[in-house]
């Protein structure tokens, strides 16, 4: 697994992009905005720093993470010979079935629809259409999730826009070096409770919408600036919609509070359930 605080540099690219006139290179691709339908590009208001040309060029930068059921790779957005008009980008690129190792995705989609019968027959007899669709859907989960998030004010990345089994969202860090997550952080007690009263705070907002991330724990926070950030969310859960809802719910509990613990902070996991209860259910 690749260091997810690696630091890349990413100079050579951009001066490569300094021309007016370019054809993509190796590892290069014009951009994908202009292939993506209004429905698949991320909630207005847009910030600032997204680039919507399409004279653009994507530059795959170096690979972030591999994971279960998708890689992230950090991406530079770029209009060449406008350095105003650059960003960086994580790519999240999601396998189809037969590549991934993530294996309880069915506790996740209890409760959700396929609104195509055709893609949904498709899906049951695992054509090869149907293994598309699948890792689509993952994809477009993730993505609808964090456009939720962060419509609601909740700290997750920008989610730029979403193309097929593809999601690019905000990249969270330091130039080119990524947010480390909390599992690596060494803080001292005050610090550490002060992210966990954040934590609290992003399951509360959550749970306010009715819903729970499901898979939560200090591998999938990022802490950047003394902020924290919730990432991996395709298996967001609605709680009652789900069968599943309210263990999943407990369990991001006890992952967070058993965390916590070990590092010297006060948390009752069965106090913040019930907490959490009541605001799904409030």
């Amino acid at each position: 697994m690749t260091d997810p605080s690696a630091s890349f540099d990413v100079s050579p690219f951009s001066q490569n992009l300094a021309f007016a006139d370019v054809d993509p290179g190796e590892n290069q691709r014009w951009s994908t905005w202009p292939a993506v339908t209004p429905s698949e590009r991320g909630p207005d208001p847009r910030p600032a720093w997204v680039v919507t040309s399409a004279g653009a060029l994507d530059t795959e930068l170096g690979i972030l993470k591999t994971g279960k059921e998708a890689d992230a790779y950090l991406l530079e957005r770029a209009v060449p010979g406008d350095l105003s008009q650059r960003t960086l980008l994580v790519a999240k690129r999601y396998r189809g079935e037969e590549h991934r190792s993530f294996h309880r995705s069915t506790v996740y989609t209890e409760g959700r629809r396929v609104q195509s019968s055709r893609d949904s027959r498709a899906m049951a007899k695992k054509s090869t259409f149907g293994r598309e669709i699948a890792a689509a859907q993952w994809s477009f989960a993730e993505f609808s999730a964090l456009s939720r998030m962060w419509q609601l004010g909740a700290p997750v990345p920008y989610p730029v826009q979403v193309n097929g089994t593809e999601v690019l969202m905000e990249f969270i860090g330091s130039g080119a070096t990524a947010a480390p997550r909390l599992a690596q952080v060494r803080g001292d007690r005050r610090a550490l409770t002060d992210y966990f009263n954040q934590i609290v705070e992003i399951m509360h907002l959550f749970a306010r919408a009715g819903f729970a991330h499901g898979d939560l724990s200090a591998y999938n926070l990022l802490v950047h600036d003394g902020r924290v950030w919730a990432i991996d969310v395709p298996q967001i859960v609605d709680v009652i919609a789900n069968p599943q809802g309210l263990d999943l719910l407990h369990r991001d509990c006890v992952n967070i509070c058993d965390w916590f613990a070990r590092h010297r902070v006060e948390c009752d996991a069965e106090y913040l359930f019930a907490e959490l209860m009541a605001a799904s259910f409030g």
